[in-house]
């Protein structure tokens, strides 16, 4: 029987492509120029060993970037502010149901409080499970430990995870939880029906 749900953010309960390519085609600053930070430094904000501002303050001007760290991250994070609301509006009926739901994301420190504050997820969830606060990402088994040690009388296979990445459903898989790439809303409705009925 399913206890908890979890949901990802980018895919899931947020649309919209990669902010790397609404970056491209609103300032010129091309995937080639972001992509050595995103897959270097970036990962270690991921995590919370590495503090973003203070990354981005590096290599902004190398991009061209003419505004300041935090006009950058406004324009980061409002860029990707496309909230999935079908979904959301049935995290909320789940909820009702007595179905708590949970995010569980790979995200540095200020993304984080952003998705809480301005995409009102405090209020639509009951917690979050960030990577920049767990200290490990999704595609480490570790970060599906401390989610158990979270929700300490929850068995494993009571937890429902719900991911658009097909490697991170195997990771939780591994890890002992039930889990289920998310396609479509459509998709979803269907597969939740089987799962929690």
């Amino acid at each position: 029987m399913i206890k908890v749900v979890l949901f990802d953010v980018d895919g899931v309960l947020a649309n919209g492509g990669p902010f790397s390519r609404e970056l491209e085609r609103d300032y010129g600053i091309t995937l080639q120029t972001t992509r050595p930070f995103f897959q270097g430094r970036f990962r270690e904000c991921l995590v919370g060993n590495a503090d973003l501002k203070e990354e981005l303050a590096y290599v902004l001007p190398a991009w061209g970037w003419q505004g300041s760290v935090d006009e950058f991250l406004t324009y980061w994070f409002c860029s990707e502010h496309n909230i999935n609301e079908p979904l959301m509006q049935e995290v909320q009926r789940l909820r009702r149901r007595g179905l708590p739901c949970y995010i569980a994301t790979d995200q540095e420190k200020y993304r984080t409080a952003y998705l809480l504050e301005h995409m009102g997820f405090a209020d639509a969830f009951d917690g979050i499970f960030s990577s920049a606060h767990v200290g490990y990402i999704k595609h480490d088994t570790r970060f599906f430990q401390s989610v158990l040690q979270t929700l300490q009388d929850i068995h494993a296979h009571e937890i429902l995870f719900w991911d658009d990445t097909p490697s991170k459903v195997e990771t939780a898989r591994s890890a002992g939880l039930q889990a289920e790439v998310y396609h479509d809303f459509a998709d979803f409705t269907e597969k939740m029906e089987r799962l929690i009925s």
